[in-house]
């Protein structure tokens, strides 16, 4: 048993999907298929079963998932640790962002690490929010950036940095967006983000705020990333809710207008585990977070 097989098998088995867990790690559905099938054939135990067009955990799959997570969370520990031993000259550090975070604010962040610690590698990944919560819930991410909060008993949760939702359309239906109201939301038709998605949450919030189900907005596609809204909203007269991180060149450019509905700000929060120590890796990390930008 490797440690990748690991990391494969835990992928999958959160995400309940072959190819959305390869992707993850940045792997073929096959090569995730065929560690997935050498676990299984080497100690002769199933672990998933296909109900229909998705997979599910068997109970032998359930028991091993929960051992997974604390044999890795342990490896990472132990890298974390010799990281500290070599003065921060050499080791890993894992890292789990939702996709806002992931593709607007925390590149540069990234590459300012690997600037100032170049022998420390870095696994990156990015996944909605719920995601994000079991990567470091399980140990396979030291740190977490989500959107919003998350009410969870085994994560330390700290605000470090504050967004906008904002509502948008395109410039062709600039009419149309002058003229909305919070009371005539149910006129437009919504791009919406996944649930499980820290934009969909907070937007969620936003409006039952408002004592509006969003639920009842008249739904033309709901799409894994906000790149897949924003192309959606450009090519039609339809309205989504994104951070202003994400629209904001696009309002700048003139393509997107913004709707004068105020959605109450929202937080971006680092998550780490209460119970497990923070390498130093992930303790420069955080500190190079705070930095200005």
């Amino acid at each position: 048993m490797t440690l990748e097989q690991l990391a494969i098998f835990i992928a999958v088995a959160e995400r309940e999907h072959l190819s959305r867990g390869a992707e993850s790690l940045g792997l073929t559905p096959s090569a995730a298929s065929a560690a997935i099938k050498t676990l299984e054939t080497t100690y002769d135990v199933h672990l998933f079963d296909r109900v229909g067009r998705r997979i599910e955990l068997t109970r032998a799959g359930r028991v091993f998932l929960e051992e997974a997570r604390h044999t890795l969370a342990a490896v990472n520990e132990a890298k974390g640790l010799l990281s500290e031993l070599g003065g921060l000259r050499t080791g890993h550090l894992d890292i789990e962002a939702s996709q806002t975070i992931a593709n607007y604010w925390l590149p540069n962040r990234l590459m300012r690490f690997c600037e100032r610690h170049p022998g420390i590698t870095l696994g990156f990944r990015d996944g909605n929010t719920a995601n994000v919560v079991q990567a470091v819930i399980s140990g396979r991410a030291e740190l977490g950036f989500i959107e919003g909060t998350v009410d969870e008993p085994a994560l330390a949760a700290q605000p470090f940095l504050a967004d906008e939702l904002v509502i948008v359309m395109a410039q062709r239906a600039a009419a149309i967006a002058a003229r909305t109201t919070l009371e005539t939301l149910h006129h437009l038709t919504w791009v919406m983000r996944e649930r499980g998605s820290g934009t969909r949450a907070e937007f969620e919030a936003a409006l039952d705020r408002h004592g509006i189900d969003c639920a009842t907005l008249p739904t033309a596609a709901t799409l894994p990333t906000n790149e897949a809204v924003l192309g959606a909203v450009r090519g039609s007269s339809c309205a989504a809710a994104l951070s202003k991180l994400v629209v904001s060149p696009f309002i700048a450019a003139g393509e997107l207008v913004v709707l004068d509905i105020p959605l109450a700000p929202r937080q971006f929060t680092l998550l780490r585990h209460k119970e497990r120590r923070l390498s130093a890796a992930a303790l420069e990390f955080e500190r190079i977070c705070r930095e200005p930008a």
